[in-house]
């Protein structure tokens, strides 16, 4: 965005991707809700290899591009951290980095954590409920039109296919006026499908039939939603768009942060179980829906008012000469 007079310029917000398409959404996500904020420039950059990035951060050079100087570098995923590192030595800015890093958080300027990673906020963490993402809040979601996620193998919920197809056929028997759109995961087993009921209610997209803007779309489109408890960012995505949401039953890892989160969903009414839906006949009513992204770039746009720069990253700062040639 051109500057004009009297304006300032644009907040200049690197986006590192290693790669995975969820660690890449919850950077967009906070960088887009920074630009719904202000004037926002958002530059997306793959993560450098490790010993690249190691090499870069040693000599505090940073491979050439032709990028303004940063005010933010955010990443998600432990691929991603030397590369923020690496980028803010060399070329200024302030670090953001989402989910628990696997480096001290004192390296890092902000950290951006879900709840469930078990962590206490403070003047440089802010906790968030899930992870954040780019879904927006429905304007007006269709009452006869549902949406089913499923998920599959993870280690914080004993998978069984059987169990989830009992469910589903029950949720299909009971609800003949919803129209139910169906899409899989790439944790999915094969055979998933295969055994799936037929339903005059039912329309099935597998993954590997959508686009990057298929779920999103389908979201803003349902006002109720059932997901398989291990699809944790999808719950809070079909939270965040405002939707009702059913958790089908699985057993859980009692060790499972990601099963803690849902339990606490469940507990504050913000979910329902299949157990309690089957129970009630009704979901819970999201009456607040979660709004994380633009909470966290409200919180970051004031952080950067109020903190100097040579106080962010001491543990890890040096000053920069400049960008590598």
């Amino acid at each position: 965005m051109p500057e004009s007079a009297g304006m300032p310029p644009p907040l200049v917000v690197w986006v590192v991707s290693d790669g995975k398409p969820g660690h890449l959404n919850q950077s967009l996500g906070l960088a887009e809700a920074l630009g719904r904020a202000t004037p926002t420039a958002i530059h997306t950059l793959p993560a450098l290899p490790a010993w690249r990035a190691g090499l870069a951060l040693l000599l505090e050079r940073f491979p050439g591009n032709p990028l303004p100087a940063p005010d933010l570098i955010v990443g998600a995923g432990h691929a991603t951290h030397l590369t923020l590192l690496a980028a803010r030595r060399a070329r200024g800015g302030r670090t953001v980095v989402l989910m628990k890093p696997s480096l001290p958080r004192r390296c890092f300027d902000l950290c951006v954590l879900p709840r469930h990673d078990g962590v206490v906020e403070d003047a440089q963490t802010v906790v968030t409920e899930g992870a954040i993402n780019r879904v927006r809040p429905a304007s007006a979601p269709d009452p006869n039109q549902g949406l089913l996620l499923i998920g599959g193998t993870s280690p914080h919920f004993e998978w069984d296919s059987d169990a989830i197809q009992v469910q589903i056929k029950s949720v299909l028997a009971r609800t003949p006026d919803t129209q139910w759109t169906l899409t899989t995961s790439r944790r999915t087993p094969a055979d998933f499908l295969d055994a799936l009921p037929a339903s005059p209610n039912l329309s099935v997209v597998p993954h590997t039939a959508t686009s990057p803007d298929w779920l999103p779309g389908q979201l803003a489109r349902s006002s109720t939603v059932w997901v398989t408890p291990d699809s944790a960012s999808m719950v809070f995505e079909a939270l965040t768009a405002g939707a009702a949401v059913g958790v089908f039953d699985l057993p859980v890892n009692p060790k499972s942060r990601v099963g803690r989160a849902i339990a606490h969903l469940a507990d504050a009414q913000r979910i329902t179980r299949f157990v309690a839906w089957c129970a009630r006949g009704t979901l819970h009513p999201n009456l607040l829906p979660l709004a994380e992204a633009d909470r966290c770039a409200e919180w970051i746009l004031e952080w950067l008012k109020a903190t100097p720069t040579q106080q962010m990253g001491r543990a890890c700062r040096r000053p920069a000469p400049g960008p590598m040639p």
